[in-house]
């Protein structure tokens, strides 16, 4: 199977600080990928290295074969690596619908993702499509921001802690899309999360960060059946 993103001997950081140490792995196209840990320990900041917003010291970045260390974040954006940053950020001034034309591209042939079939994934925010950003809820803001990502039709999605503060019936909502995305889709996705049982059950692939080093890479199931093992990489029972 073709490789989509590939980590190599990467120690990076913000400025002079180092946050990830010879952090190295690979991911298939079309798989998925948890990565959990306390907090602090590398996880966003693995996005943000993915993604060019830190300073690279050692290592290399791949993608789709392509070496992207030196490349700038929307050169990133367009070989096709969608984010969906923990803090949403969607535009509060433009509606829904606004919202996704700004983000609307095709990745190369490929415009499998357009607005109508994000909004036949989240119907709610059909229904909201002229409200302003800050007119919705929490839950609908995060979905907007899945949105977004996905009309810019990625070949990777990261995201970053999409459930947090959200309420069960959303992170149901989000759940169930994010499957559908694994499922039909073809996507590769990297998953950081907080709700480690949520996580371990999306992705049958998990990476546990600690001190910003890998510390376990490997199959999901073993943790889900092992609650000993996952609070003693983690810190939590899940």
């Amino acid at each position: 199977m073709a490789e989509c993103l590939s980590f190599t001997g990467v120690s990076a950081g913000y400025g002079a600080t180092v946050v990830l140490e010879d952090v190295g792995f690979a991911l298939d196209a079309g798989a998925t990928l948890a990565v959990l840990g306390r907090n602090g320990v590398g996880k966003s900041t693995l996005m943000a290295t993915t993604l060019g917003h830190t300073t690279l010291h050692a290592g290399s970045i791949r993608f789709e074969g392509k070496p992207i260390d030196k490349m700038k974040t929307y050169e990133r954006a367009r070989l096709g690596i969608g984010y969906v940053p923990q803090e949403r950020e969607i535009f509060p001034s433009l509606s829904v619908d606004e919202n996704l034309n700004i983000a609307v591209r095709k990745h190369g042939a490929r415009e499998a993702w357009t607005k109508d079939r994000v909004f036949d994934l989240f119907p709610h925010l059909s229904a909201r499509r002229t409200n302003m950003g800050n007119q919705l809820s929490g839950g609908e803001q995060q979905m907007l921001a899945v949105a977004r990502a996905l009309v810019g039709n990625p070949t990777l999605l990261l995201m970053d802690e999409p459930l947090e503060g959200l309420a069960p019936v959303i992170v149901d909502t989000l759940i169930a899309a994010f499957n559908r995305l694994r499922q039909d889709d073809g996507m590769a996705i990297v998953l950081v999360e907080q709700h480690a049982r949520i996580a371990l059950n999306f992705a049958p692939r998990t990476l546990i960060l600690d001190r910003g080093r890998i510390v376990y890479d490997g199959a999901s199931r073993p943790l889900i059946d092992d609650a000993q093992k996952l609070a003693d990489l983690i810190g939590v029972g899940g």
